[in-house]
């Protein structure tokens, strides 16, 4: 568990627990253009892939939270799934402290990648996983994965599979 000060409370972040669940689902509702889960997928995110997973919390708030996994045929690879920072927490490099977080931790002691996927007009992700990357002195890739008219039957923007790796642990 990491805390950062700032001039009023610090950020705590840790584990997630399947009380975070529904804490989960109200913080992405809170977080547009983020694609909400049902409560029960937030559940297992708290749960099942908490080892792989970050909740940040401010005066008792949830204020960012990220979600990820590891794919069982890539062992070398984590996938984060969503990343969320409520407008609580912005501006302070709480998305990039919560990727530190999970790629540091022992259950990633075997991940040399990260991988994710990002609409082409998410700009804010686009720039925090750029930054992520030099920050790790890794190379950065990136494909389109799920076309909209494919994929989404034309009801979601195409989803462009973004690689990062090799990389070392950050310290």
């Amino acid at each position: 568990m990491t805390s950062e000060g700032s001039n009023t409370t610090a950020i705590t972040l840790r584990k997630p627990t399947k009380d975070d669940g529904f804490r989960l689902h109200q913080l992405v509702a809170e977080c547009p253009p983020l694609d909400p889960n049902s409560i029960y997928c937030n559940l297992l995110q708290c749960s099942h892939f908490a080892e792989t997973g970050v909740a940040a919390e401010k005066d008792g708030d949830l204020v960012g939270f990220i979600s990820g996994y590891i794919p069982p045929n890539q062992p070398e690879t984590v996938f984060v799934w969503q990343v969320a920072v409520h407008e609580k927490g912005r501006g302070q490099g709480l998305a990039k402290r919560m990727l530190k977080e999970i790629v540091g931790r022992n259950a990633c002691r075997d991940v040399t990648h990260l991988e994710t996927t990002i609409t082409e007009d998410n700009e804010a992700s686009w720039a925090l996983f750029r930054s992520f990357a030099r920050d790790l002195g890794a190379e950065l890739t990136y494909h389109e994965h799920f076309e909209q008219q494919i994929h989404f039957g034309g009801k979601h923007d195409s989803e462009f599979l973004l690689r990062i790796g090799p990389f070392t642990k950050p310290v």
